[in-house]
């Protein structure tokens, strides 16, 4: 099985003719003047390092969950997706027939638009760097919390916790009022109120097929003065998914998300410095199965 998994591992992707636009460390983004196209690789992240060897197929589990999420909630809000289907790209992008079993189903053409520097989180359990920061201070961002929480516990209601997108290292926790301070009043007043609507309608979907979104982060850009939805949502990479017939609190939960490859790095005693260790075969198959479970758990189809 492992050997087999190798050969379907997509590290890199580079288009001729095409410029990249940027390159982060799981997607390529490639700019077609007033469109983007972004093509989703294999790599996986940890502690802000990419590993060296990838998990099979895990590219187009997060561009097709993406494109399921984004269709589920345009009621909401409008987002930045033409097309995740590489076969109804209009025809003036001119994608080399030898690549395109490669970019199949890990490919997304978009609208582009300015982005909008803050990640916008929603939390409806006590977990990460909520958890850490609830322990010294009985608060997350500024909103105090009520006494006693566990880890993991569910909270009173959801709550809207931005910070900083850093281009190296961690994102910083900010206050409602630091990221009103950032982008104005009525900007962050939009993007609080549609994340919290956003989360709170795919948590109750989730939540009805044996999934719970314990947080999750979106982003946002500007389209002709339009606040629109971008990048991607709803993955196992930017959110937590745990089972829910395993969830109970007071401690860390099993995991549909890259907290299985977090877990093996601290039991290999990882410095959290570059360069990165290889990932065991075993992790590697164990988080394919788990990317791959959520999806099919979430989508209802048998496979992408």
């Amino acid at each position: 099985m492992a050997e087999q998994l190798k050969e379907k591992v997509i590290l890199d992707i580079n288009l001729p003719g095409l410029k990249i636009f940027k390159k982060g460390k799981v997607r390529n983004v490639f700019d077609l003047g007033d469109k983007l196209l972004l093509v989703a690789s294999d790599r996986i992240s940890a502690y802000d390092s990419v590993m060296p060897n990838g998990i099979p197929d895990k590219g187009k589990i997060l561009t097709q969950l993406s494109a399921f999420w984004f269709e589920f909630t345009k009621d909401i809000i409008d987002n930045h997706v033409i097309s995740a289907d590489l076969n109804k790209f209009p025809s003036d992008i001119k994608i080399h027939d030898d690549i395109k079993s490669i970019l199949d189903k890990r490919s997304m053409l978009t609208k582009k638009t300015d982005s909008i520097d803050v990640e916008c989180v929603a939390r409806g359990y006590l977990s990460g760097s909520a958890w850490k920061e609830y322990q010294g201070t009985s608060s997350v961002c500024g909103i105090k919390l009520p006494a006693g929480l566990k880890e993991s516990d569910k909270l009173p209601e959801p709550i809207f916790t931005p910070a900083t997108k850093a281009a190296t290292g961690h994102d910083e926790n900010i206050s409602e009022q630091k990221m009103m301070d950032i982008i104005g009043t009525e900007a962050g007043t939009f993007l609080r109120d549609k994340t919290l609507e956003i989360y709170n309608k795919a948590r109750d979907y989730a939540d009805s097929k044996g999934i719970i979104i314990a947080d999750t982060k979106f982003e946002f850009g500007k389209l002709d003065k339009k606040i629109i939805l971008i990048d991607e949502i709803l993955t196992p990479d930017s959110s937590r998914f745990w089972p829910k017939d395993t969830y109970k609190p007071g401690g860390a939960q099993p995991s549909y998300d890259k907290q299985f490859v977090r877990d093996y790095l601290i039991s290999i005693k990882w410095n959290k410095e570059p360069p990165a260790p290889r990932l065991s075969d075993e992790v590697v198959e164990k988080t394919r199965e788990k990317y791959l479970e959520a999806y099919k758990q979430l989508t209802g189809k048998a496979d992408i």
